[in-house]
């Protein structure tokens, strides 16, 4: 028993690297700077909250960060490990694709417009990734699915297939097919934008439960509101750059750079 319990001290007093660390990362389109150096740590078990006006970078930040999009220069790790990479010779080289998705599955990424297959029930839309990825045998993916469905308030929905469900109720099933792989982060794109206002706040609901569980979160968002109660840190993006970043009581309520004082005065 002194030695379990010393182990599990010892470990928990083990310092754990960042969550999510974002290395100088350039990023362009067409020859424009869409992310113009970037740095950015994430603790793990922490919610940061992206905000900045449209093509401001904060879409791309959160693909460049699962290697949904490539940097031209820099990189992004994710609990001490480079993502889409591998140092080689003292230069950054491609992971195979299939490495890479591997990698992946370590990250939840929630996307806008929910990304559901129309052809699969909602049970099997969140069971498919345990299944395909070979995590889970497909029993055990649909009693985690059910589990999973249950916790976002759709447990009496199973059968029902997406274009039988509103969007708060399809983007919940997207946040439980995000939780399927069990990662240890999860990026939201703008999650309740394709919404309808009177469905906004379920959605919301769900994401301020999961940012109690100790889940890292980075979330791209225009409700400030929301980002006021569920972020540790908020993060203002302009032009491709971090230009101010804080906790939210600082960012929001005092703004010190004149970009981010702009756009609250818009939003607020």
């Amino acid at each position: 028993m002194t030695t379990n319990t010393t182990a599990a001290t010892t470990d928990t007093l083990t310092p754990r690297p960042a969550a999510i660390e974002v290395h100088d990362v350039h990023k362009w389109f067409g020859g424009r700077p869409v992310l113009d150096g970037v740095n950015l740590t994430v603790p793990p078990g922490t919610v940061t909250v992206v905000l900045g006006r449209s093509g401001s970078g904060k879409s791309t930040l959160l693909r460049v960060i699962n290697h949904l999009e490539k940097p031209e220069a820099g990189y992004v790790s994710v609990g001490g490990e480079p993502i889409g990479v591998r140092r080689h010779g003292g230069r950054l080289k491609e992971l195979s694709e299939r490495a890479i998705l591997a990698q992946r599955g370590r990250i939840g990424f929630v996307f806008q417009n929910f990304n559901l297959f129309p052809h699969l029930t909602v049970l099997d839309n969140v069971a498919a990734a345990p299944v395909a990825t070979g995590r889970l045998p497909r029993d055990e993916a649909e009693d985690l699915a059910r589990e999973l469905l249950e916790r976002v308030g759709l447990g009496d929905r199973t059968g029902a297939y997406p274009r039988q469900l509103s969007g708060g109720q399809q983007q919940r099933v997207a946040i439980a097919r995000a939780l399927a792989l069990r990662p240890g982060v999860i990026l939201f794109d703008e999650p309740t934008s394709a919404l309808d206002p009177e469905l906004v706040g379920e959605v919301l609901s769900v994401i301020k439960e999961l940012a109690t569980g100790g889940t890292t979160l980075v979330i791209v968002t225009h409700e400030i509101g929301f980002a006021r109660e569920v972020a540790d840190e908020v993060v203002f993006l302009h032009d491709g750059r971090v230009v101010e970043q804080g906790p939210p009581e600082l960012v929001l309520d005092r703004p010190a750079h004149p970009r981010t004082r702009e756009f609250l005065s818009k939003v607020l």
